[in-house]
Order: C-alpha cells, then sequence, then structure tokens
C-alpha cells in the first residue's frame, strides 16, 4: 500500500530522512518506532506530500505521491491524531461529516454513515452527535477522531501517535479497539510512537528509526531478537519496566 525506496528528505542544511526504504503491507499495521527526532514525523508528512522529498521514491497503492493530486491523496488518507484534532466549533456530528461533505456526498448519506460510524466507535449518535468536544472526556474526544478518519472509508490510515496523552486504561481499551477496526473494516495503518509496548501490541511490522535511518525493519514479533543497539536499548526498557512493577509489589 505504502512503499518508500531510498528516501532523503532535510529541512534547510538538516537531513530530517536519510535513505529510508520500506514497505507497508496492505491491511496490515506498520508501527514506526523511534525516539523524538527520529524522523517519524516527517516520513508521514512525506506520505502526505505535505513535505516532498529530497531524493528516493514514495508510491501509495502502487501509484507515485508525486502523480497524485495532492488533495486527491490526502482524502484517501484516514488522520488519527493526538486529542483527535477536532473543531472546537464543530459539533460531533460535523467534525465527522467533514471528508464526506468535501467529497460531496448527498446530505442523506452523509447523516447515514455518520450514525453508523458514531455507533462503530463507541459513541451511540443519539447521546453524542449534538455534543461539542469541550463537553466530552479524552477518550471520548480521541473516539471521535477516529471516526472521522474513518468516515470516508479511505483504504489508509496514519496515525501519529493518537494515544498518548491518554491514561492507560483508556489507551489500551482504545488500542484494542483500533485492531479490531482496522481488521473488520480492511484497512491499512501507518502508526508512529515512542512506545515500545504500542509498538510490539499493535503492529504486524515495525520499523525502527534512528537518527533519520532504518536501523531495523522486521515482523514485530522478531524486535526482541535484534542485536542492533538501538533495539536493544528499546527492549532494555520493558526489561526495566517489568523490575519496576516487581519491586513496587
Amino acid at each position: 500500500m505504502v512503499t518508500l525506496d531510498n528516501v532523503t528528505a532535510a529541512y534547510g542544511p538538516r537531513t530530517a530522512v536519510g535513505g529510508v526504504s520500506f514497505r507497508a503491507r496492505r491491511g496490515e499495521t506498520t508501527v514506526l518506532l523511534g525516539r523524538s527526532g527520529s524522523g517519524k514525523t516527517t516520513i508521514l508528512r512525506l506520505i502526505n506530500r505535505m513535505v516532498a522529498p529530497r531524493s528516493g521514491r514514495i508510491a501509495v497503492a502502487g501509484r507515485d505521491v508525486s502523480a497524485w493530486n495532492p488533495i486527491e491523496l490526502r482524502r484517501q488518507t484516514g488522520y488519527i491524531i493526538q486529542h483527535g484534532g477536532l473543531f472546537p466549533h464543530y459539533t460531533v456530528a460535523r467534525n465527522v461529516a467533514i471528508v464526506p461533505t468535501l467529497l460531496r456526498w448527498p446530505a442523506a448519506e452523509i447523516r447515514s454513515r455518520v450514525d453508523d460510524i458514531l455507533e462503530t466507535v463507541g459513541l451511540p449518535p443519539s447521546r453524542y452527535a449534538h455534543r461539542y468536544p469541550r463537553e466530552l472526556s479524552g477518550g471520548e474526544r480521541q473516539r471521535v477522531g477516529i471516526a472521522r478518519a474513518l468516515a470516508a472509508d479511505p483504504p489508509l490510515l496514519i496515525c501519529d501517535e493518537p494515544f498518548a496523552a491518554l491514561d492507560p486504561v483508556t489507551r489500551r481499551e482504545l488500542q484494542n479497539e483500533l485492531c479490531s477496526w482496522a481488521d473488520t473494516l480492511a484497512k491499512t495503518v501507518l502508526f508512529v510512537t515512542h512506545d515500545i509496548r504500542e509498538a510490539l501490541y499493535l503492529g504486524h511490522h515495525v520499523v525502527l528509526l534512528h537518527a533519520g535511518k532504518v536501523a531495523v525493519s522486521c515482523k514485530a514479533k522478531n524486535l526482541a531478537s535484534s542485536d542492533h543497539p538501538e533495539a536493544r536499548a528499546f527492549i532494555e526498557t520493558l526489561t526495566d519496566a517489568g523490575r519496576a512493577q516487581k519491586g513496587a509489589s
């Protein structure tokens, strides 16, 4: 679904991504894992043409992104970000309806789709459609953000650390549900995180980035066996957490 071949990008004199190559397969969740400044978000911006590569090739659905109309490309992609990224002066229903409205769906079809997708993400429209973001909890706002990303049924979902600000219980609930929705709706997911637990839990495939380059690219289940120093550094955080939990008990 998404292919990067030897992609390099820079902000002025600073190289943000250097020679990155990986493939995100259709129907799978590919996790971009790395520290702050490792190039994760830049890669997302490259994929949706918000940043132009200095060199290399990027393709979405087998088509070079330079051949896509940028607006059309972005409408083929659902975005899930921290705090939902909702418009505060729009109701929940209007937030969810944004992309179908831009695509000029018939009004009745939009209303039906909004109701259906709110039910899917656990927000009954009779209780939530008329509310505003300020009237929702953090988890509810994130569910609205997911509903908006799914509303026009895009084949690709891009998730930029969407659950980082949530409490652990809500975070795990939404992780579970995202997995279920992605499988049920046959979505390809690119998920950015700096949390190795989240990467291993959600990902079919993990691309570990370090200083703008791919350190390791492997099936999620194989990351723990990598001997790359950056992989070991992340794996050791799991061990440290386990020790801390044992000490607390």
